[in-house]
């Protein structure tokens, strides 16, 4: 049998898969929205909250579903929990194209030659790639060490920035900050920051979609779901937006590597340098936990019969072989489409997209809320079910702020995944059939 997560490899996975790219270049994006990506953050940050009690409260009183797919095909039947899921597979697929061109940056930043020569930037992404498939294909607990390893060391860097943003705010004032005015605050402009927002908060469900991986997951997978979250966003508000806000927009904007360059600024080069490492060895390491779960994800929906079986294969060392090779290679695939752009853009593209499709079983979850109170299934709290409409209330809006490109792009690759759920199905009747 395979070795199962405990509370800190299960909080690690967590903290890991949120705190990636996003936090790392998300200020060169937020940065021309100014003060409407601080308000956006303020509602991400509620938002996610409600959405990690959410599923704190799901894994909490129906650990035996089957971890999230379970929960989703318990709520709103076979088919739409296979639209969620499969979403939620391409929003991995995205997530780690994104996190893979966010490391690139910072690589690039350390070893300037990379940005210089246009073939090696793509090689080395993909490089990356399959070492950390290789990694996952080692079983739970070796990916769990390195994502644990990785976790801890990805956190330093913003420790130094929020330090030395208080330091700055202290000694300076806001005199480095754009005006807050009222006249530059828009509904559009915080929903279109709330896009990249959401995005750097993607998943604080990771969790609950191995739970049948965690021990004692009635216990340890809420834990883990409510501290990775709030640790996450805590660190991830104020590091992207002293960031953004305090460095010169035209610096911020143009930036490969923005919170390198804002420690930098005051401590140095060699500084910016140790930054730069960490936020490589962040990125790569949230990739490795995005890998573990875009492979366990689509082996439950094997298992479940939402997808043909051939997903579900494992191999000695309990790792869901083909679901991660999958998963390795529609990465791949869409880091190359986003090196068609470059810079920031490359990042948005990709990270808007991982969104887009994302946040399907963030609507689903909720639904669910409502559906299991009024059913018996979860307790009749008030807080539960304000968290659940905060929730869904929140995903949609945010779904709104990813934007006509993320949204087309996502939906064609949500529609690809059908052909392979009718399969399963007519595999399953004909199994049926030969039985009888």
């Amino acid at each position: 049998m395979k070795k199962k997560f405990g509370i800190w490899l299960a909080t690690a996975l967590v903290v890991g898969n949120i705190i990636g790219s996003g936090i790392f270049m998300l200020p060169g994006g937020l940065a021309p929205f100014g003060w409407n990506a601080v308000v956006a953050w303020s509602i991400t940050f509620v938002g996610v909250l409600c959405l990690a009690w959410v599923y704190a409260m799901l894994a909490r009183h129906l650990p035996n579903a089957g971890g999230g797919y379970g929960i989703m095909r318990m709520a709103v039947g076979d088919r739409a929990a296979f639209l969620g899921s499969w979403g939620y597979v391409v929003s991995v697929w995205a997530a780690n194209a994104a996190i893979t061109v966010a490391g690139m940056s910072y690589l690039s930043r350390l070893v300037p030659a990379l940005s210089t020569t246009p073939a090696a930037t793509p090689i080395v992404a993909l490089s990356a790639i399959w070492l950390l498939t290789w990694i996952n294909l080692r079983g739970l607990q070796v990916a769990g060490l390195v994502q644990l390893v990785t976790a801890s060391i990805k956190l330093l860097p913003f420790m130094a920035v929020i330090g030395l943003a208080v330091w700055r705010l202290f000694d300076t004032g806001t005199a480095t900050m754009p005006p807050l005015r009222a006249e530059d605050l828009s509904l559009s402009s915080v929903a279109g920051a709330a896009g990249l927002t959401l995005y750097a908060m993607l998943g604080l469900e990771s969790a609950t979609i191995p739970s049948d991986a965690v021990e004692n997951p009635e216990r340890v997978v809420p834990l883990a779901t409510m501290i990775g979250t709030g640790v996450s966003a805590v660190v991830s508000l104020v590091a992207t937006c002293a960031v953004a806000l305090m460095l010169p927009l035209t610096v911020v904007t143009a930036s490969v590597a923005p919170i390198s360059d804002f420690i930098a600024i005051s401590w140095g080069s060699m500084a910016g340098g140790f930054v730069a490492l960490c936020a490589i060895v962040s990125c790569f390491g949230c990739v490795n936990g995005w890998i573990l779960v875009g492979g366990e994800l689509p082996a439950a929906m094997a298992d479940a019969g939402a997808l043909p079986a051939w997903f579900g294969a494992r191999n000695a060392a309990g790792a869901p072989v083909r679901s991660v090779l999958v998963c390795a290679v529609a990465t791949s695939l869409l880091v190359l489409m986003a090196y068609t752009r470059s810079g920031v853009a490359a990042h948005n593209f990709v990270a808007l997209l991982a969104a887009s499709t994302g946040l399907v079983i963030y609507v689903i979850a909720s639904i669910a809320v409502f559906r299991f109170t009024r059913d018996g299934r979860l307790p009749k709290q008030r807080g539960l079910l304000l968290a659940g409409g905060v929730s869904f209330i929140f995903s949609f809006w945010a779904l709104y702020g990813t934007g006509v490109e993320a949204l087309g792009w996502g939906a064609v690759l949500i529609a690809a995944g059908w052909p392979l759920y009718f399969w399963a199905q007519r595999a399953a009747r004909a199994e049926v059939a030969a039985t009888n």
